[in-house]
This record gives C-alpha cells, sequence and structure tokens, in this order.
C-alpha cells in the first residue's frame, strides 16, 4: 500500500522486486538487501530523545536493527528494517519520508578574472580568509600535499570526517559525536600522521585518501595556500581554516547519497558553531532526480540550514547544460506532443521523469523503437508494469506531496536480459484538461547514460542540477575566463515553475589548475572548478566583515546580494550565453564573479 506521506520514488522502490531494484539506476540507491535495509529521511520535529522514544515504543522487536542521526532543524536520516518502512511512515509524528539519491560529480587562471589579486596585492588591508573556515564536502583531500600546511608542516585542517572508513577501523578513532558513519580524524591525529617517516606509517594512522583527486582539487582552489607551486597556483582564501568531508560509503561502490550530504552538511555547522568562527560550505555535487523547484527534502534541509550560524552555502550547477538530459514544451487542446528520446546500443538502464502542473490532465503513451505502443496509461496512483520488446517499464504516477504542488510521471527502464532496447523511443503526451499544459522531462545526470542516450530535441534551460536549485544557496555557473566565452556545459537556470534566477553568479571553470594527490597540480573543468572560486571569495568577504568588524552580519542571502551587485556583467560574454544580453541570464546569472567590486566602499 503506497503512503501519501513517502515521496514517489520510495513508494516505488518499495513496490519493485529485488530483481528490478538491483537492475535500476535509482531504485536501490539507499537500501542494502544483506541486512534488508533502508535508508531514509524524514523530516520530524521532536529532539533525538523522542525520536528514539517513538521508534522504540513503537517498534520494539526491531529496534536494535534502528540508526538514528536526528540533523538540526527537524530532520533525521533513519536506517530502518525493510518490514517496518511504512509504518514508520504512518507515525502521526512523522511529515515526510524520501529516499536518498546518488550524487555525481560536476567536473567535465580564475583569481585575476574573478577580481581577487587586488585584494591581495599587498598591504595591512589583505584579506586571506583567516579567521574564517572553508568547508569542503566532497572526494576527500590529499592532506599531506603542502599547500595544506602550514610553514612548520603542520595541518589546515581543523577535522577530516570520512564517511568510507567503517567506525572503529582506526584505533581509538570512530565516528562523529551524534553520528554513526564513517571515522574522523582530528587536527592533532593529521598532525601525528604528518609527522611519520614513511608513507605507509602516515597512512596507518590517518588511512583517508582523495582517490579522484577531485575534492584535493577543488579545496586548492578554495584554499590552497601555493607552497608546492612557489604562491604560483595559490587558492583564494589561503589563509583560512578548513573542515573536509569524503562523502560516500564504499560497500555499495557508486555514488555518494544525499543523505551522506545532509549528514556532512550538519557536521560542518557544529563544528563552526563550536569553534566560533564564520563557515563556507563548498558542494559541487548533484542529480537530476526532483521537480527542479527547489521542494525536495535536500533543497528544504539546506533553506533551513542557511538560517543557522553565520554560514554561506556555495553549490554548483552542474555540468548538464549541453547533455540533452532535458526537455520541455507545451501541450494544447487538440494535438498531441511527441518527444523523442535516443537510446544508445549497450545501455543497462535508465529512467525518465515527466513533471507537470497537477491541473492538466494528460494521456501518457509510450512507443517502443519496434512501433508497439504502450498506452494509454492509466491515471491511478501507484505502481504499473509493462513490457514491450526486451525492456520492461516501471512507471509511477505521483501525486503532490505536503512539500510540492506538483505531479510527477517517473519511468524506469529495464532490460529484460543485459541492455534496454536501442533505437528511438517516443514519449506521447495527450491533452484531455488543460490549464498550463507545461512539462519538462530529464533523464539522470552525472555522464552515467552512454553516449548517444539522449532527447533529440533537448532543452539547455533548467539543467540546473539539484539541490543548486534550494534558494538560499549561492548557485554557480561555469565560464571559460581564457576566452571570456560561457560554458556550454554549465547547467543553466532558471528553476522549474519558480522562476528563481538561478545560477547566481558564474566564475571560471575550464582549464584551472590546482592541487593534486601527491605534492603536485592538475587541470580541471567544470562547475565544480568555479564553484570554490566563490567560496574562497566568500571567505575574503566574511573575513572583512564578520573577522575585522566591518559588518558582523556579511553571510548568508546578504554577502549573496553583494556578490550579485558586484558581479561584471560584460556584454561580450553575454552575446554567446543562453538569455543574451540580458541580465540576469540562465547561463550566467547576475554577471562573473568580482570579489573587489563585492566588497563596499
Amino acid at each position: 500500500m503506497n503512503s501519501e506521506k513517502i515521496e514517489n520514488l520510495l513508494n516505488l522502490a518499495l513496490d519493485a522486486t529485488e530483481r528490478e531494484r538491483q537492475k535500476s539506476l535509482e531504485l536501490n540507491v539507499g537500501y542494502n538487501e544483506a541486512d534488508r535495509t533502508w535508508e531514509v529521511i524524514v523530516k520530524f520535529g521532536g529532539t533525538t530523545e523522542q525520536l528514539r522514544e517513538l521508534l522504540q515504543g513503537n517498534f520494539p522487536e526491531q529496534y536494535e536493527r534502528i540508526r538514528i542521526t536526528n540533523l538540526q532543524n527537524e530532520y533525521a536520516i533513519l536506517l530502518l528494517p525493510e518490514s517496518i518502512v511504512q509504518a514508520v511512515a504512518g507515525l502521526p509524528e512523522i511529515e515526510y519520508m524520501e529516499k536518498p539519491k546518488s550524487l555525481f560529480f560536476a567536473v567535465d587562471s580564475g583569481r585575476r578574472a574573478s577580481c581577487i589579486t587586488p585584494l591581495q596585492i599587498g598591504g595591512s588591508s589583505d584579506l586571506t580568509g583567516t579567521g574564517c573556515i572553508v568547508a569542503v564536502i566532497d572526494s576527500g583531500i590529499d592532506y599531506a600535499h603542502p599547500d595544506f600546511r602550514n610553514a612548520d608542516g603542520t595541518t589546515r585542517i581543523l577535522a577530516l570526517w570520512d564517511q568510507t572508513i567503517p567506525a572503529g577501523s582506526v584505533e581509538a578513532l570512530g565516528a562523529p559525536e551524534g553520528f554513526y558513519l564513517g571515522t574522523e580524524f582530528s587536527r592533532e591525529v593529521i598532525n601525528r600522521a604528518l609527522e611519520q617517516p614513511t608513507e605507509q606509517q602516515r597512512f596507518a594512522v590517518c588511512p583517508s585518501r582523495d582517490i579522484s583527486g577531485h575534492g584535493t582539487h577543488v579545496a586548492g582552489i578554495a584554499a590552497g595556500n601555493g607552497r608546492a607551486s612557489e604562491g604560483k597556483y595559490r587558492g583564494v582564501a589561503f589563509g583560512s581554516d578548513l573542515l573536509i568531508v569524503k562523502l560516500g560509503t564504499p560497500q555499495e561502490g557508486g555514488f555518494p547519497r544525499t543523505s551522506e550530504l545532509m549528514q556532512a552538511v550538519d557536521f560542518c555547522y557544529r563544528k563552526a558553531e563550536g569553534y566560533g568562527k564564520p563557515v563556507i560550505l563548498n558542494l559541487s555535487f548533484g542529480n537530476n532526480y526532483g521537480g527542479h523547484a527547489g521542494t525536495s527534502l535536500i533543497e528544504t534541509y539546506l533553506n533551513d540550514m542557511a538560517n543557522l550560524w553565520k554560514s554561506t552555502i556555495v553549490i554548483g550547477s552542474g555540468n548538464e547544460g549541453a547533455a540533452a538530459v532535458h526537455t520541455s514544451g507545451t501541450v494544447t487542446m487538440g494535438q498531441m506532443t511527441a518527444v523523442e528520446l535516443a537510446v544508445s546500443q549497450y545501455e543497462p538502464t535508465l529512467n525518465l521523469q515527466i513533471w507537470k502542473s497537477y491541473a492538466d490532465e494528460m494521456a501518457v503513451s509510450i512507443v517502443h523503437p519496434n512501433g508497439t505502443i504502450i498506452g494509454p496509461i492509466r491515471r491511478i496512483q501507484g505502481t504499473q508494469r509493462f513490457t514491450a520488446g526486451n525492456t520492461e517499464i516501471l512507471l509511477y504516477y505521483g501525486e503532490p506531496s505536503p512539500y510540492s504542488p506538483y505531479q510527477e510521471i517517473f519511468m524506469d527502464f529495464l532490460p529484460a536480459n543485459d541492455y534496454v532496447d536501442a533505437g528511438i523511443w517516443e514519449i506521447r503526451l495527450v491533452p484531455q484538461r488543460i490549464v498550463t499544459g507545461r512539462y519538462d522531462m530529464w533523464l539522470p545526470a552525472g555522464g552515467v547514460l552512454n553516449a548517444g542516450t539522449g532527447f533529440l530535441y533537448p532543452i539547455e534551460e533548467t539543467t540546473l542540477t539539484i539541490p543548486s536549485t534550494a534558494a538560499k544557496v549561492i548557485t554557480v555557473g561555469a565560464y571559460d575566463a581564457r576566452f571570456n566565452q560561457p560554458a556550454a556545459f554549465s547547467g543553466r537556470g532558471y528553476t522549474r515553475e519558480t522562476n528563481q534566477v538561478k545560477p547566481d553568479i558564474a566564475a571560471p571553470g575550464v582549464e584551472i589548475t590546482s592541487c593534486a594527490p601527491g605534492g603536485g597540480y592538475t587541470s580541471r573543468t567544470g562547475t565544480s572548478m568555479a564553484t570554490p572560486f566563490v567560496s574562497g571569495g566568500a571567505a575574503l568577504m566574511m573575513e572583512w566583515g564578520i573577522v575585522r568588524g566591518n559588518d558582523a552580519y556579511l553571510y548568508g542571502e546578504k554577502l549573496k546580494a553583494y556578490l550579485i551587485r558586484g558581479a561584471r556583467r560584460d556584454i561580450n560574454l553575454a552575446r554567446g550565453a543562453a538569455g543574451g544580453t540580458v541580465w540576469p541570464n540562465p547561463q550566467l546569472g547576475w554577471g562573473t564573479l568580482c570579489v573587489a567590486d563585492s566588497l563596499p566602499g
């Protein structure tokens, strides 16, 4: 039985068979087959003790298998036996429940272009981020890299939480207080590791590694001090302290989850408040699941957290601008709309979301490449199953939730054998009763689909990844500062239905040189590289305002407003952007980052 307090995707996942979940890209995320448990995100307006008493009182026989992480601002992460997930959602005290989603990296000479150099050219007014914390939530960090160490060789990292290292696997260390995931390494432990004579001995003390190098690169742009390059590749806020969270759970061998991101954000806020220092959170992950209107629990959670402490949250807009994973249009009475989707050879699985106004009624049909027509599909809530050729389709007609007034139709394409049938699929929308007629469709983000899979007529607008669609974060797009051109890959706005200006601002994101594991440097491209320029710039502004006493409230929405005011609006750059020379526009937002012009005075 489906619950209206459970999101559509989790309802479908609970209805699906184990075989269907295993073949799906999204349905198995958060499920542990060995333990038959689900990790879920809930909205709950009480204390940890109240949540513990609630679950223990209602599920005494299952309570030993339940894990609880109660986050700030009425959110919690629960690990529940599969048999009680729906019953937990049915408790009056539980307001809403979602499953976690996979997150993907946004990766595909910016200091001068971002007007940072004038603030660091010598004299007593130099801004370095001193007194501020830059929190990088990513793939980890090479903590031994010289750019993250002080002149005496000690670490600049206040704490490193590696979610992939099981608690208790390293002597005398465990998960952070209030969490059950991973292992926290303090500054003292990292310094002890750095004192070891060999790499093997160092990693015996602190075994956290950045395998992909993504987090190391991002941290270097935001806050590297350039010691390994004699200052040549110095980052923006090179005098700041660092908090590092390595996301992910290795037993799944896949991508980190939104539930892990939420815990990481909570951890960074707790640490920053404990140190009494303003904090900038840098997030370079995203996904495509959701209505792109800022209404999912991860987005509302970030909005709520943005109201806590002296903080600024900065998120990349993703790299889906030219990826053919989004399309949209308007259905009008008396005319069928056909959306064509190309599926390349050897595609193991894919899913498709349709988002529309709940007031609109339209019949949906699916046409297989061989001409077989499925539908019109009945408009009933719950899971429906269809087979065409060698492909099974799970379809879920959703209802509006307490947090979203929009309707979702979710389709999961699963192979009967190894691969989804290749060719041109068609999604037909036949109007029945139309009020607005607007629809949007998304495929998965993050480059998980094969080349050649995508909409034949994609729409580049509204290709922002979630959670960059959250209202109270600073959303960053990318441009190529070398040639003063927009970056075709950069995720574009605005948000669906709510029509918020996103991205807020753009920063250099093409061929950016920064730190690499092992002590050297490398170049990378993506909105992941643009985001830390803004994070570092925010640290400089918060140092000027909060640390130096010029403006005690220079954080959050106020800091965003200052960045917007100081942004450069180059007409030549805008001519190549989506939206043209109008400011703001969907590709560059309010303009390009200029920190020097964003400070008052």
